[in-house]
């Protein structure tokens, strides 16, 4: 898919498209991307024979890469890094503007920031970048479904379980599956009238794919939460609802990743609830209620 971000308006999403493609790219252009997100107003400033000898690359292999991401020349993305830049320190002026990833001598302090930044520009990149019109297609899917079966693996599966309980608490017939055997018989027998939710950071993990895979066969309607839109989890399904989260080599599995899907899931249960509001609202009293007289006895 061919992105024109040299042309519109929405520049500030340039460090999202390139951490969305980046397992995709060959070795030499992934060395040109990691050097585009370590220092974005860096690389915007470098003449291009420097960037390629730093890259270890050749000119025409970051030509090669400037195109896969959308653009036709490098001043629109020197424009757009530069613009991005100056967007991430004026939103996040707490914060150091140059962030590398938590290194050994790391005070705790210096911990406590690196992660604080890392998470609030997981959530900030994740609002710009997501798709509403697909929001509100799953939506309108999840609400009208008479089943919602949710699946994720580590991380991901408390965020399955987290929507499995707040759509349980209006209303609505969901569950999340502890395991991959529960998981897959449960989608082989969905229908028509059923949504399965899958959510995986990579979009590779086998065990969520799987899940997707089957309950697609079986004819119900699928719905992935995932990092990355040329991965297998987002080949299965019929919308793609994609976070922005930043995770690093000290930090897999995140905070950010788990955060970006928790975004995404609760406008998820927020759109839904807002869909039949009265029935809702009188569904979270009823329930507040029962936990209330529950923990009076």
């Amino acid at each position: 898919m061919t992105i024109e971000l040299g042309e519109t308006d929405d520049s500030r999403n340039v460090l999202v498209e390139i951490r969305s493609v980046l397992p995709t790219l060959r070795p030499s252009e992934r060395r040109i991307a990691e050097r585009v997100l370590a220092d974005p107003a860096g690389f915007a400033s470098k003449p291009i024979a420097d960037i390629a000898q730093e890259a270890d690359t050749s000119q025409t292999t970051l030509v090669r890469f400037y195109q896969r991401i959308g653009y036709r020349r490098l001043r629109d993305l020197r424009m757009d890094l530069t613009r991005e830049a100056l967007r991430q320190r004026l939103e996040h002026t707490d914060f150091p503007a140059e962030m590398s990833d938590i290194g050994r001598q790391d005070s705790l302090s210096d911990v406590v920031t690196k992660v604080a930044r890392g998470e609030t520009m997981s959530i900030s990149d994740t609002a710009q970048s997501l798709d509403t019109v697909e929001l509100g297609k799953a939506v309108e899917l999840v609400a009208r479904s008479q089943r919602i079966e949710l699946f994720g693996v580590g991380g991901s599966a408390l965020v399955a379980t987290d929507l499995h309980r707040k759509l349980s608490r209006v209303g609505r017939i969901a569950q999340s599956w502890p395991d991959r055997h529960t998981a897959w018989t449960a989608a082989a027998v969905l229908d028509e009238t059923a949504v399965a939710i899958a959510i995986s950071h990579s979009g590779k993990t086998e065990d969520t794919v799987e899940f997707l895979r089957v309950a697609r066969s079986a004819g119900a309607a699928t719905i992935a939460i995932t990092n990355f839109s040329d991965s297998p989890l987002a080949r299965h399904a019929d919308i793609e609802l994609r976070t922005a989260a930043r995770e690093s080599n000290f930090r897999p599995g995140a905070l950010g990743s788990r955060i970006a899907q928790l975004l995404i899931a609760d406008c998820i249960f927020i759109g839904v609830a807002q869909a039949d509001y009265e029935r809702s609202i009188d569904a979270l009293r009823a329930t507040y209620e029962a936990v209330r007289r529950g923990l009076a006895h």
